[in-house]
């Protein structure tokens, strides 16, 4: 399970809950995007450079999340994301959130490569190459 993921530890801390200590829902998309950001991270890239080099920033268009059981206060989880599919200018990121072997919310994030006028371009060959390591076989 999660063989081809790039895996982010997430610790909850006080601010993530609600006033019952358990994980509010928007706190798993910010892990999400937590995720997203160490992974382009550990393929070689800033966020903060993309715009530069290689020219491109990726924005979500789409998202759901699934929130399959409740975290709490204290408790590490891990965010697992991979790379469900890859187009010219779009691509699909699955990312399990668990503790332990239990999941506890799914995301499918698709995000759209774009350029500084906000359009969107296609996904540079080396940017590409990168998340195509991180491609699931679906089959």
């Amino acid at each position: 399970m999660f063989e081809n993921a790039h895996k982010l530890p997430v610790r909850i801390y006080y601010e993530d809950t609600d006033a019952g200590g358990i994980v509010y829902h928007a706190s798993y998309i910010r892990f999400a995007e937590r995720a997203r950001s160490e992974m382009i991270r550990s393929m070689g890239f800033q966020c903060s450079d993309l715009h530069i080099n290689p020219g491109v920033l990726f924005v979500v268009r789409h998202l759901e999340a699934s929130y399959e059981k409740t975290a709490k206060l204290d408790e590490l989880l891990s965010v697992n994301t991979e790379v469900l599919t890859l187009k010219n200018t779009s691509f699909i990121l699955r990312q399990t959130i668990t503790r332990g072997d239990d999941v506890i919310c799914v995301l499918n994030v698709t995000l759209v490569t774009i350029n500084e006028n906000g359009k969107p371009v296609r996904t540079p060959d080396g940017l590409r190459q990168k998340f195509e390591g991180f491609l699931i076989n679906t089959e």
